[in-house]
């Protein structure tokens, strides 16, 4: 389907093509107000509350501070044993879009366009992408094999073209833009709009401990690798030298108990759960055992910087 460049836009009400992107752990209310403001949209993780009441008071927090459309990310598979209470909270308060990750959207799409709620599902490929958008969603969000954290494996200039020319509903690229000309590319293939994440991990409303903001401006994307040791699917990584010395493959008994047919779902459940645990002691402390999620577009990261600053050069960029 060929895209003008203001479907994003009109979508969601927003001035510029861009949804900063959820971060686990990373992204907060003070990061989604402020790319409100700035023009753009963003979303959080539902996974960044321990309770759903805590979920709850975010999202009217952030409404009570701005106008603008932003959104929730659900995990929709059996590992988030919160989704149904999540997807309520997210229908209850209306917010504007809800981004479906790791599972089917069909349960999702259903009760969110009951209240008016859009539905953004991440795909990786062609054949997940038409299911999805013959369930119902409203845009499928193209996670590449650019992309920080659960990436694709497909590189964007294949993945975007083919889905545009396949699917009636938008494409959003996620991964492997971080300037304002490569969101200009995107969108000259036809592309809605652009998920920017890791370029925003080292912004001043960014929670995450100094040295994981200094991470990002010192290391590059030769130093980003995959590893399926923090949720069984492969997640991209800082290669600090703790990685380096616990490995990023998951050893001979985590895989035997991966495809324990009766086992597996707790397992993945589990590994998912100390994954995160040991993300979040990583993002918030200074320890050896850092473990920092990032992608490819860290090379675009030079300085800690407001979000209305990044977005702004992002603008001017995109302008030049």
């Amino acid at each position: 389907m060929a895209q003008s460049n203001h479907v994003l836009q009109d979508l969601l009400g927003i001035e510029f093509p861009i949804i900063m992107a959820p971060m686990f752990l990373v992204s907060n209310e003070e990061m989604v107000i402020e790319a409100i403001q700035s023009g753009i949209t963003g979303a959080i993780p539902a996974m960044n509350y321990r309770t759903t009441e805590e979920l709850r008071a975010a999202i009217k927090s952030i409404k009570s501070k701005t106008k603008g459309a932003f959104g929730i990310n659900l995990i929709v598979n059996q590992s988030n044993f919160l989704y149904k209470e999540q997807l309520k909270v997210c229908c209850g308060e209306g917010v504007a879009f809800i981004i479906t990750s790791l599972g089917s959207p069909a349960h999702t799409i259903r009760e969110a366009h009951q209240v008016g709620v859009k539905v953004f599902c991440d795909v990786t490929d062609l054949s997940y992408a038409r299911k999805v958008e013959a369930l119902g969603a409203d845009a499928v969000i193209a996670v590449n094999a650019e992309a920080g954290g659960h990436a694709g494996s497909i590189a964007m200039d294949i993945l975007v073209p083919e889905l545009i020319k396949e699917l009636r509903i938008p494409v959003i690229s996620a991964g492997g833009v971080g300037d304002g000309q490569g969101i200009k590319r995107v969108l000259n293939l036809g592309a809605a709009g652009v998920s920017m994440g890791t370029i925003f991990i080292a912004s001043k409303e960014s929670p995450v401990a100094q040295d994981y903001k200094q991470a990002c401006i010192d290391y590059t994307s030769a130093d980003i690798v995959k590893t399926t040791k923090l949720s069984g699917t492969p997640c991209t990584v800082i290669n600090t030298p703790y990685v380096q010395e616990i490995g990023t493959e998951q050893n001979w008994v985590e895989r035997l108990l991966n495809k324990n047919k009766r086992l597996k779902k707790w397992f993945k459940a589990f590994v998912f759960i100390r994954g995160m645990k040991r993300l979040e002691k990583a993002a918030f402390s200074s320890t050896y055992k850092t473990v920092w999620c990032a992608g490819p577009t860290i090379d675009y990261v030079n300085q800690v910087q407001p979000i209305k600053d990044i977005v702004a050069r992002l603008k001017t960029e995109f302008n030049s």
